[in-house]
């Protein structure tokens, strides 16, 4: 994320990082496509973090159990984007998962 912190987006670098993470983990783990691309663009005040796999889905957040060791990526990625002034979903078809994180001071 040396890019978020050389256009002064520091402040979401961890965040931003996490999420592309989980992302990307659950395109390789749930997707059987050949591959997986990540875009990341600042618009309309917001960070857009985009993952697309290939694979067409419905991917949705999940309730883990307490002991479980899978099943918390979305939940942790809805979590970060609320806290960040943003939200997440996924395309039509579900191939693509995206989160907005809002921009600090209004920037660009």
């Amino acid at each position: 994320m040396a890019r978020l912190r050389h256009c002064g987006l520091e402040p979401l670098a961890d965040d931003a990082t996490l999420i592309v993470s989980e992302l990307v983990t659950n395109a390789i783990q749930h997707g059987y496509g050949k591959q997986v691309t990540f875009t990341m663009g600042v618009r309309d005040g917001f960070l857009h973090l985009a993952v697309h796999n290939e694979t067409p889905g419905e991917p949705a957040v999940r309730t883990a159990d307490d002991d479980a060791e899978h099943g918390r990526g979305l939940f942790l990625v809805d979590c970060l984007a609320t806290a960040r002034g943003g939200n997440w979903g996924t395309s039509d078809d579900g191939a693509t998962a995206w989160c907005n994180l809002a921009v600090p001071d209004g920037r660009p």
